[in-house]
């Protein structure tokens, strides 16, 4: 972070009378954060059997029928990461997409994308449609992720004020042997929890500082695009090599709530340890990008930790 965000964001470490897991319960009832669960119960979602990861994960995974090949599948975008910075915001989505379809083994193929503006007779509107495009596209050169389809939805707006921006990416990836597929909520007793990416702690435009502390401010998370699919390589081989039993995408709430949701997911508890030295909110909250939670047997997490060495 900056001295201008260390500055602005000098908070407490959690509202009065909070503690860390207090105010995760409070960020995980939240309509960001919250389960979907009964939006998605509404429909079969396991037609013709097919179906090998179910929604409520990182990106819904089905098998190519008669084939051991599978389609993983994630749709994303940040709003408020948009409005804040167009151009960062666009380049979120593509890659959110990317880590979600990657976090299940799979390799990313292509998007498709529904471009939600408001007016674009107005310069701002207009400006933030540039911007997410040119973000976007930017993406999708440096990960390697085309665009294949999309359509774009303009003047969605009330009484003149527009919605957000919301360039939703929807990202698909293969996974050419469908057992290898991991889940959000694979782990077991026993097994060790791996942060892998780079933690900085930012909190500018964090759900934490928003529905904490009614703070709605700073620049996005920074997107470093050639890391992204550096680490996303990483995580799919570690996978592929039998490595990993569960893995989660690290994205709002930060790293808090993503160990919160595998635990969940698993029906486990888990121990955490912050780093002595850490700020703790900025540490559990901050919603750095690039990152993903895995867990790995005993045996097989210092091989993991190795690899991740050598991959720098």
């Amino acid at each position: 972070m900056t001295d201008t965000e260390e500055t602005t964001f000098s908070l407490a470490e959690t509202p009065a009378g909070d503690t860390m897991l207090t105010a995760m319960a409070k960020l995980m009832a939240t309509p960001d954060l919250c389960s979907r669960r009964w939006i998605w119960e509404q429909y079969d979602h396991t037609v013709m059997g097919d179906t090998i990861i179910a929604p409520g994960g990182d990106a819904a995974m089905v098998r190519v029928h008669g084939t051991n090949r599978a389609l993983a599948i994630s749709t994303d975008v940040t709003p408020r990461y948009v409005k804040a910075n167009p151009h960062e915001g666009g380049k979120q989505a593509v890659a959110e997409t990317y880590r979600n379809i990657c976090a299940t083994g799979a390799a990313p193929l292509a998007i498709t994308n529904c471009l939600n503006f408001g007016n674009p007779e107005r310069p701002e509107i207009m400006g933030q449609f540039v911007g997410a495009v040119e973000g976007i596209a930017k993406a999708c050169e440096t990960l390697g992720y085309p665009v294949i389809s999309g359509n774009v939805s303009l003047y969605n707006e009330t009484n003149g004020e527009a919605i957000p921006p919301t360039p939703a990416i929807g990202g698909v990836g293969v996974l050419e042997d469908a057992t290898k597929a991991v889940t959000v909520g694979g782990a077991e007793m026993g097994e060790e929890l791996i942060a892998v990416g780079i933690t900085r702690g930012h909190l500018g435009q964090s759900i934490y500082l928003r529905d904490l502390f009614g703070i709605v401010d700073g620049a996005p998370p920074a997107v470093d695009l050639d890391g992204e699919r550096k680490t996303g390589e990483l995580i799919r081989k570690l996978i592929d090599e039998g490595l990993v039993t569960a893995c989660h995408d690290v994205s709002d709430g930060g790293l808090l709530v993503a160990a919160a949701e595998m635990a969940l997911a698993a029906g486990r508890g888990l121990n955490l340890h912050t780093p002595v030295k850490a700020r703790k909110a900025a540490f559990w909250f901050g919603e750095d990008q690039g990152r993903y939670l895995i867990a790995a047997t005993p045996s097989g997490a210092d091989t993991v930790l190795l690899k991740a060495a050598m991959a720098g």
